[in-house]
């Protein structure tokens, strides 16, 4: 099996057990994942894999265009944009929205039982248990949402929106974000805006992506840092030795650090 992402492939192998092969290209966390480039290993990966699953809405085109150049008749292709009705042009990063993974999940189990109908008894039994473990998650997006639903935050991209908007976050700043994720120059009003939101405290915290730190975004943490906002550095990437379950939960507790913080 293929993974674009890392996570895609954690979640693959905690449904496949031993019983599958994963490969995830992008597995870098400190690397920015807009900066990919196909290999022939990853060809010829692909070319050999009976399944593939990969996030859509824009963000791994690439998948696209590798696919087309080796098709297989036996393939089964896993997009979690399609999974969640996401298309180009929305926000790509759905990994961080809560009704994801659980679609991924059962798509993933569906994919595995029919190319090995044996053992489907087992993937079944290893989505329940995957399913279930995802209620940590949902638990400390509960509790953060009744204690601050409506918090004004604020973000260099757009990474975190989706569990943003599930913690019932008021998020500021969108052009601004949008513009940094197509790697476009946000407009001279938006920067103003921005460090304004700093400068006033009218956020309580500001997101940035740990993977992609441009001028721009060193100047905002900046800002920020010195108008005692607090910042927290969110990955676009699964870090290494950890579960997608306990990477989800530990950025949701540094959120939560953050907006514990007294403002000074």
């Amino acid at each position: 099996m293929i993974a674009a992402e890392n996570f895609y492939g954690d979640v693959a192998r905690q449904i496949g057990g031993d019983r599958v092969a994963v490969m995830s290209i992008l597995n870098n966390p400190d690397q920015d994942p807009h900066l990919f480039e196909t290999t022939a290993t990853v060809a010829r990966g692909l070319a050999d894999a009976r399944i593939v699953i990969y996030n859509g809405a824009n963000y791994d085109a690439w998948m696209d265009k590798l696919l087309s150049a080796s098709p297989r008749s036996d393939r089964i292709a896993i997009v979690a944009a399609t999974l969640v009705n996401k298309k180009a042009g929305d926000n790509p990063h759905l990994w961080y929205d809560p009704a994801t993974m659980p679609s991924v999940a059962k798509a993933l189990t569906a994919a595995l039982s029919k190319a090995d109908p044996a053992h489907a008894a087992d993937y079944t039994s290893r989505l329940k248990v995957f399913l279930a473990s995802l209620d940590g998650i949902d638990k400390k997006i509960a509790q953060l949402r009744a204690k601050y639903s409506g918090t004004p935050v604020t973000a260099t991209e757009p990474v975190f929106g989706y569990m943003a908007q599930a913690l019932g976050l008021t998020m500021r700043n969108e052009s601004f974000q949008r513009a940094t994720m197509n790697d476009t120059e946000p407009s001279a009003k938006d920067i103003a805006a921005f460090e304004n939101d700093l400068t006033s405290r009218t956020v309580r915290l500001v997101l940035y992506n740990k993977q992609v730190t441009g001028k721009l975004t060193q100047r905002i943490i900046d800002v920020a840092r010195k108008a005692r906002v607090p910042v927290v550095g969110i990955t676009e990437t699964e870090p290494d030795d950890t579960s997608y379950q306990d990477w989800m939960l530990g950025q949701l507790g540094a959120v939560e650090t953050a907006l514990a913080t007294v403002p000074q």
